[in-house]
């Protein structure tokens, strides 16, 4: 495999960001120097992918404490709270940007109560940052380890946008177990749906694969349910943005679909998903938002519209998959079966160090 690579870095100039927008016919980074950047960048899918936009909303809390330590106290609080605020609500379906803003919430409220100054608990946030950086590279490679045996000495896999590395920290969620499983000896090829309209598939999973040297066959989201149905696909691991705790995910828009024809051909639906992903205080997928983007990714398709001036556009970038049709869900603390309530609860309930195995 080619050697590892983080889409995210991080360095005394700020936060470079691998322009997602541009791969893979350009491989170009945009540097971030204040919280505001990270934020517009997080919109602007720069960066994306539950587990990166995550690290980068961290990096982007910790940037923007470093810039205010000057401020006195309450001007330095005032200012904490504004930049959580701005990152919490950049995009709105992933999980993983709440969980880590409130994480460096925690970080500067215990730093606050022990009477520490905004310049310490600014190295106390920056180090933080780099701590959840690090954690999400060891939680994707133990996923991977843990949804090895999921897969098939032979096998083709179906996915759906891109759970890679440029999704992550560098090394995936549902690209981990293909890693994984190519490492361990697994003789394995992949089917990636285009994933229409952003082309997550098309530009950034095919993109990876063959960087890494493993067979790839790019197909129209439309075909995934003839493939199924003639039996060319033994199984479909897909990642998430958010899991509810009934097991219901929310994920790309066309998961929901793939699953459905998943279910009808008998072939096993996976999600892969680090715990920070799962959302606990979340019931079910009624209760996840759904981030509506712009028309102009629908009716325009490479600068030029393809489509006419005052058509009506519903452009829904995600879309939820009932848990009945969830074959299990892969953590890097173990793998979650039915009944979900019970088993994501005893997941996530683990130490973070604790494996639980396939339950």
């Amino acid at each position: 495999m080619a050697e590892m690579f983080s889409p995210i870095e991080c360095d005394e100039d700020g936060l470079r960001l691998l322009d997602q927008r541009r791969l893979p016919l350009e491989e170009s980074w945009v540097r971030c120097a204040s919280a505001e950047e990270v934020a517009d960048a997080i919109r602007e899918m720069v960066v994306r992918g539950a587990p990166a936009i995550g690290i980068a909303a961290a990096y982007g809390f910790a940037i923007g404490a470093s810039r205010a330590a000057g401020r006195d106290a309450g001007g330095f609080e005032r200012r904490l709270s504004e930049i959580g605020e701005l990152l919490t609500h950049a995009r709105p379906t992933a999980v993983n940007l709440r969980w880590a803003v409130e994480r460096m919430r925690r970080v500067a409220e215990r730093a606050r109560a022990v009477g520490e100054s905004p310049q310490r608990s600014a190295k106390r946030l920056e180090a933080e940052a780099k701590a959840i950086h690090v954690e999400d590279l060891a939680a994707c490679m133990a996923l991977g380890r843990h949804g090895i045996d999921l897969v098939p000495q032979r096998s083709t896999i179906l996915t759906h946008c891109n759970a890679g590395g440029l999704a992550t920290s560098g090394y995936g969620t549902a690209l981990g177990i293909v890693r994984a499983a190519v490492a361990a000896g697994k003789q394995v090829r992949v089917f990636a749906d285009e994933t229409r309209p952003f082309l997550q598939g098309a530009r950034l999973t095919a993109w990876e694969l063959l960087r890494d040297g493993i067979e790839t066959v790019l197909i129209a989201d439309v075909a995934a349910g003839g493939l199924l149905h003639a039996g060319e696909i033994d199984l479909v691991i897909v990642g998430a943005d958010r899991v509810a705790a009934n097991g219901d995910v929310a994920n790309k828009v066309g998961t929901y679909g793939v699953a459905v024809l998943a279910h009808e051909n008998r072939v096993p639906f996976y999600v892969a998903a680090p715990t920070s992903t799962i959302d606990l205080d979340c019931p079910d997928g009624r209760s996840i938002p759904i981030e509506e983007r712009s028309a102009d990714e629908i009716v325009f398709w490479g600068g030029t519209r393809s489509a006419p001036v005052g058509v009506g556009v519903r452009n829904p970038a995600f879309d939820v998959t009932p848990a009945r049709y969830v074959s299990a869900i892969v953590t890097e603390r173990g793998i979650a079966r039915a009944p979900y309530t019970e088993t994501l609860a005893k997941i996530c309930g683990a130490s973070s160090d604790e494996a639980v195995w396939d339950l």
